[in-house]
């Protein structure tokens, strides 16, 4: 399999399908093989354009010999789609969430664990090349995370909350970033034209055991803003880091580079001095975030081939999902007992 053209299918070509069966078509170690979708226009217009052959089922993809699929259709259809082509030993790309709920997720963990295949979750942002440029600066043990992803009303997935929707990714990459689950958590939610949560405030507070400081963070999600906004800040002993995903940029305050230079302060302080006119930002070295070009979709999926062909356990497996799932259960949980009301 390391050589070989990969045979690869994508069930639900909606707005992410589509996209995936583009990356698929696009790449030479690949046979984009079928395009399966409950609706056969919409399959077989993506077909018609991208390649393979239209289908409405996925038992009809059993028998194409497949190596990879993409599941890219409605949340509540991922376990009854993944355990039948994990059971065959077709390897999984399950678009985010997981599952709609944690028992779900569960399963869908146990499917995996019984397969020989890859079961890999689609946490796109992991990808982004912002998330990658923060990656890239060795940042680590977070004491807090602060987190904005908003945006105006886009009538796509409603039927869940928007932490299940919108805040999901940035649940998955706190778990990437601290390591474990929080201790406990604080929401508040408003629902405002659909029947789940549109907008959430949720404050998270995690205590590793091996350190004696934790980590707070605070992440709001809303898809009823005026504007769309991806931020991101993070704070740690030895470095802060304000960036912005929408604009592709960011800035890096590091300790050590800035160390001299506070230590005068602090002693300027401790004297007595008067620095009410100094400017806060001259004296603080700034690095600007080197943020790549890479396109985050085709480097989920090149991520995804690679440890198909290598049988390799993914980064973002069916446990990673299956821990971000938990804790928007918990989330909605929490905002639901401190009041939040449906529509």
């Amino acid at each position: 399999m390391s050589e070989r053209i990969l045979r690869c299918g994508v069930v639900g070509v909606g707005r992410m399908g589509q996209h995936h069966a583009r990356v698929y078509s696009q790449r030479p170690d690949v046979e984009l093989v079928t395009v399966c979708d409950v609706d056969l226009e919409r399959a077989e217009e993506v077909t018609s354009q991208w390649g393979g052959d239209p289908v409405v089922s996925v038992d009809e993809l059993l028998g194409m010999k497949l190596d990879a699929v993409t599941i890219a259709t409605p949340t509540i259809t991922h376990r009854s789609l993944t355990e039948p082509l994990m059971s065959a030993q077709v390897a999984c790309l399950i678009e985010k969430p997981l599952a709609p709920d944690a028992e779900e997720a569960s399963i869908l963990v146990d499917a995996a664990q019984r397969s020989e295949a890859v079961l890999q979750v689609g946490h796109i942002v992991r990808y982004d090349p912002v998330m990658q440029a923060i990656r890239e600066t060795g940042f680590s043990n977070p004491r807090f995370i602060e987190m904005d992803r908003i945006s105006p009303m886009t009538f796509r997935s409603i039927d869940v909350s928007v932490v299940l929707d919108m805040m999901i990714h940035d649940l998955d990459l706190l778990h990437w970033l601290i390591g474990q689950e929080p201790e406990s958590i604080h929401a508040s939610a408003v629902s405002v034209l659909s029947q789940a949560e549109d907008v959430c405030n949720a404050r998270l507070i995690y205590q590793n055991p091996e350190q004696e400081s934790g980590c707070v963070a605070n992440v709001t999600a809303s898809r009823l803003a005026m504007k769309t906004e991806r931020k991101i800040r993070l704070i740690s002993d030895e470095m802060y880091i304000s960036a912005d995903f929408v604009e592709r940029r960011g800035t890096v305050v590091r300790k050590t580079a800035n160390a001299e230079k506070m230590d005068q302060v602090r002693e300027m302080l401790a004297s007595g001095e008067d620095l009410s006119e100094v400017n806060y930002l001259d004296i603080i070295e700034l690095e600007e975030l080197a943020v790549g070009t890479a396109d985050a979709l085709e480097s989920e999926i090149d991520d995804f081939l690679q440890n198909v062909r290598q049988g390799r356990r993914p980064e973002i497996d069916a446990s990673a999902g299956l821990a971000a799932v938990r804790t928007a259960e918990r989330i909605v949980e929490s905002a639901r007992a401190a009041g939040a009301r449906m529509v």
